[in-house]
């Protein structure tokens, strides 16, 4: 495990980079979807990350 995260956290920007990249070269439309796709998928992520820490913050202040 100590090897694998920064191998993925590495690989894994390049390979959406390198996605978008031939997306772009297939069809302008595809890259344009799989970039709002992206967007989505971010926001969601962004949305449950926000939700866990408000339900922390409250449990914790009603339980402390």
């Amino acid at each position: 495990m100590r090897i694998a995260k920064p191998i993925l956290m590495v690989s894994t920007p390049l390979g959406v980079g390198l996605g978008l990249f031939e997306a772009f070269r297939v069809g302008r439309w595809l890259g344009l979807l799989m970039i709002v796709l992206i967007g989505a998928i971010v926001a969601f992520s962004v949305l449950t990350v926000n939700r866990i820490r408000d339900d922390r913050r409250n449990t914790a202040q009603h339980t402390g």
